[in-house]
């Protein structure tokens, strides 16, 4: 069934990459955990004036912390974003050569950086599929396609690595996201536009 899935979504959404921008792997990690209960657009917004501001790692380490967050100040949780963001930049500084690290054991013990945000970096700027990214939509998705009957994100995360060709795991996370994001809403999925309403248990809803 997972292949039928995956074809299927890579025909309706053929860009299979994150929805947010940056020019590289720090400037992802920071789209990344501003992203959390906030919109990719609305952080697209808020980085596209960070990332004129910041330059490099360096910028966002040394940034006096009240400045930094009132860059910030229209994303959700700013406060603890800010300083995630500016202690992960820290830490990439003195214990990583000011390079971001490319496994998911050194990228977790970044202030801020759970598996989820971790999968992201490791996927997008490094090419590693490490394991599978598990926002709202996935999981969302993931139970009502039958795929997975937790909610824990990690156990969907486990569940979803079983079935799932490694190759895949990052394409998956996408084009669950983009289908959640268009088609399979929270509150009412448009099965009649849905291209996977035949293989869905929840297409009685």
């Amino acid at each position: 069934m997972i292949d039928e899935i995956l074809k299927r979504l890579k025909r309706e959404y053929p860009e299979q990459e994150t929805a947010l921008k940056h020019a590289n792997p720090f400037e992802l990690l920071v789209a990344t955990i501003l992203s959390a209960q906030t919109t990719d657009v609305h952080v697209n917004k808020v980085t596209e004036k960070l990332f004129r501001k910041y330059k490099n790692i360096n910028d966002y380490a040394c940034a006096p912390l009240e400045k930094f967050l009132e860059d910030i100040r229209s994303v959700n949780f700013y406060k603890n974003k800010g300083k995630n963001i500016r202690g992960a930049a820290g830490m990439i500084v003195e214990r990583f050569n000011s390079r971001v690290p490319g496994t998911m054991e050194e990228l977790i013990t970044l202030p801020g950086v759970a598996r989820k945000t971790a999968n992201i970096v490791l996927s997008n700027a490094f090419g590693i599929n490490e394991g599978i990214a598990v926002d709202t939509h996935v999981r969302r998705l993931s139970n009502r396609l039958g795929l997975t009957e937790n909610q824990d994100p990690v156990k969907i995360e486990q569940d979803l690595m079983k079935i799932t060709p490694k190759k895949e795991w990052s394409n998956l996370s996408h084009l669950l996201i983009y289908h959640g994001r268009s088609v399979c809403n929270a509150k009412k999925p448009r099965h009649d536009i849905c291209v996977l309403h035949d293989l869905c248990p929840s297409n009685a809803i």
